[in-house]
């Protein structure tokens, strides 16, 4: 599968230029149900069958509380690939929206579904946890803090969290969203639409239309601010040299 292959590529190689495995560990990764993590899932699961460096999976959903959710699709996936899977169940909706009515509830929302997740991650006898930010994640973030923050910077590659114990890993930092869509959609993978309220009513989705349109201005912009990144050693990113192709 072409697909695979271009994720595989691009997964191995950030996980190589910033050591994000080592032998033996046990990484957790989140799986919220969208098509990012389930590309991750999916690309660490055939990653694990031939990296040199020894490593285990499990895979772990935080429940928000949202009604109707059914994760029977995602269990089945990781049946399928040989990886266990743990559902958290939380009240995390029902806090932000009914109890506290939360009016820019993302920001809670994400510590507690952090929380939660590497929680579960230690209880699991998990050492990792894989997020599925990808490179235009990253360059979002990059243009966010520095509108809504005035500083410049974006989510690191790697981090350790000494309070849990949990080193963070982003392993698809170089894959672009498109080719994570391509990738999901011709693997069919059981992708679940968010049920949240506030879901493409963000900030962020701003600013994703934002460069998107400065994008068709300006090609190659994306690539130019990741690599502004890379260049000033921000936030753990350091210089490659790594291709992209349209």
């Amino acid at each position: 599968m072409d697909g695979l292959r271009r994720m595989l590529s691009f997964v191995r190689r950030a996980c190589d230029d910033y050591q994000m495995i080592s032998s033996g560990d046990k990484i957790a990764v989140g799986v919220s149900a969208g098509k990012d993590s389930l590309a991750l899932l999916y690309t660490l699961a055939h990653l694990r069958r031939f990296y040199p460096l020894h490593f285990d999976l499990c895979a772990i959903t935080v429940d928000m509380g949202f009604e109707g959710n059914d994760f029977a699709p995602i269990k089945e996936l990781c049946d399928s690939l040989g990886v266990e899977y743990f559902v958290e169940k939380t009240e995390i909706a029902k806090i932000i929206f009914d109890v506290r009515k939360e009016s820019n509830p993302c920001s809670l929302c994400a510590k507690l579904r952090r929380g939660t997740l590497n929680d579960s991650a230690k209880k699991h006898g998990c050492n990792k946890v894989a997020l599925g930010h990808h490179f235009d994640d990253v360059v979002e973030t990059f243009v966010m803090n520095l509108f809504f923050e005035g500083r410049i910077g974006s989510f690191s590659p790697v981090t350790y969290l000494d309070r849990s114990d949990i080193t963070l890993i982003r392993p698809m930092i170089y894959a672009q969203e498109k080719d994570v869509r391509y990738f999901a959609s011709h693997a069919q993978l059981p992708v679940i639409p968010s049920k949240c309220p506030e879901d493409k009513n963000t900030e962020r989705e701003n600013i994703k239309q934002l460069l998107s349109r400065l994008e068709s201005e300006n090609k190659g912009l994306r690539h130019r601010l990741f690599g502004a990144l890379q260049k000033g050693n921000i936030d753990g990113f350091h210089e490659n040299k790594l291709k992209f192709y349209d």
